[in-house]
């Protein structure tokens, strides 16, 4: 028995019991619907001419329903006469390389067969300006020599710093549009002064290109969309302060204030640029955010495929598998830590043969008298809260809570002949 068995075998695993979490869950419907009456405002009618190319920003995160907000945005686009395209905007993600951009659209639905046009995918960028600070301010060449610029994300609190504007259109236009340098260049002052330099750099790209209109959504709970809005570039800068504030309300959130052990199955940049959502998990890979649980120790079991081997985000966790270490595309990792300057998160977490050693690893070393009574919950990943599992010991605290009621007798977790979680 090698060391690390030793000092593992009498560490017990909890046992546990499912939880149900109830969230608000308004959302829209019908949302192609929705978004056609948005789009046929005059005033967002007339700012397209036939003939006009138009380029489409388009994402590397997973947003509900990405496929049919593009494909309906391109219907719209082509009913007034115009020639849209989609470019990647997604920073430094897929690797940095125009190829994996366009095979991280791929993998959330995004082909030119399921939006209806074409994609134009380079890492090529042209400056247009700079800051007062000296900040160079990029944008994608293929966007530059269009004839308008339209962007569609999803508003949300951001997972590294906190302002009137964090993660939304405005930091898709100067970091997303901006591929690689862009994101880089904004990057580059780090995230004390992110708050100011997004909305600054996108001022400037909306004032030096034809930049049209964004589509911005807000999802609640369960990941549906619940907030739909077409916002010229003067709305942009007046409202999605208010959409931002919006979107924390409606985020998700483990109802925890305190926990021995976070173990989460999955990471990946599908679900949040730092793989998991530090506005979940209570970890943030900086000291300008803030908020969530204080988690002891934190475990990450696999990564998702959507993602490409980027694990961005296992260095945050305490412990992690071999099996997502195998997995792990390690230059696109810390390509993503050398654009960001943010590199805590793409180290590698201690890393444990198995999920049953790692859980063990957890519970060993998160500063409890009695292994007996670790508080442990279990996610998926920080995109599906509305069931989680969670030991004995937190029972009698989700009895109490409004949000939370048992739906499972307790169990014992299922390993397999490799360690590994069914």
């Amino acid at each position: 028995m090698g060391i690390l068995q030793e000092l593992l075998k009498d560490i017990p695993v909890p046992k546990m019991a499912k939880v149900r979490v109830n969230f608000e869950n308004n959302k829209i419907d019908d949302l192609g619907s929705e978004l056609k009456i948005k789009l046929n405002q005059v005033h967002i009618q007339e700012k397209i001419q036939p003939g006009m190319e138009i380029a489409i920003a388009v994402g590397s995160r997973g947003l509900d329903r990405l496929v049919e907000l593009t494909a309906v945005t391109v219907q719209f686009l082509k009913e007034q006469g115009a020639k849209p395209f989609i470019v990647p905007s997604m920073g430094s993600h897929g690797g940095a390389t125009a190829e994996g951009q366009r095979e991280v659209l791929a993998h959330l639905g995004v082909t030119e067969e399921t939006v209806g046009c074409e994609i134009r995918s380079s890492m090529e960028v042209v400056k247009v300006g700079e800051l007062p600070n000296g900040l160079p301010i990029y944008v994608d060449k293929f966007a530059s020599k269009a004839d308008g610029i339209v962007v569609i994300n999803r508003v949300k609190p951001h997972t590294a710093f906190r302002g009137p504007v964090e993660s939304g259109i405005m930091k898709m236009i100067s970091i997303g549009l901006g591929k690689q340098k862009g994101a880089e260049a904004c990057h580059q002052m780090g995230f004390k002064y992110m708050a100011e330099n997004v909305p600054a750099m996108a001022k400037v790209i909306m004032e030096k290109t034809p930049f049209l209109f964004g589509v911005a959504t807000s999802e609640n709970a369960f990941d549906k969309v619940a907030v739909l809005e077409v916002l010229t570039p003067k709305e942009i800068v007046e409202k999605e302060p208010a959409l931002q504030q919006q979107a924390k309300e409606l985020l998700p959130k483990l109802f925890f204030d305190q926990l021995d052990v976070l173990l989460i199955d999955e990471i990946g940049k599908n679900i949040s640029g730092d793989g998991m959502d530090p506005n979940i998990t209570g970890r943030y890979p900086t000291p300008y955010a803030s908020g969530g649980p204080d988690v002891n120790k934190m475990v990450v079991l696999d990564v998702t495929v959507q993602s490409e081997g980027n694990a961005n985000g296992v260095g945050t966790a305490d412990f992690t598998t071999q099996r997502l270490v195998d997995k792990m595309d390690k230059e696109g990792t810390y390509a993503n830590g050398l654009t960001s300057t943010v590199c805590a998160p793409t180290k590698i977490a201690t890393t444990l043969p198995n999920d049953k050693m790692a859980i063990q690893a957890a519970v060993k070393t998160c500063n409890i008298l009695d292994f007996t009574k670790v508080k442990l919950v279990r996610i998926k990943n920080t995109l599906v809260l509305s069931e989680i599992e969670v030991s004995e010991p937190l029972l009698p605290y989700i009895a109490q809570h409004p949000n939370m009621e048992q739906i499972s007798d307790l169990y014992d977790f299922q390993f397999d002949d490799k360690g590994n979680l069914f």
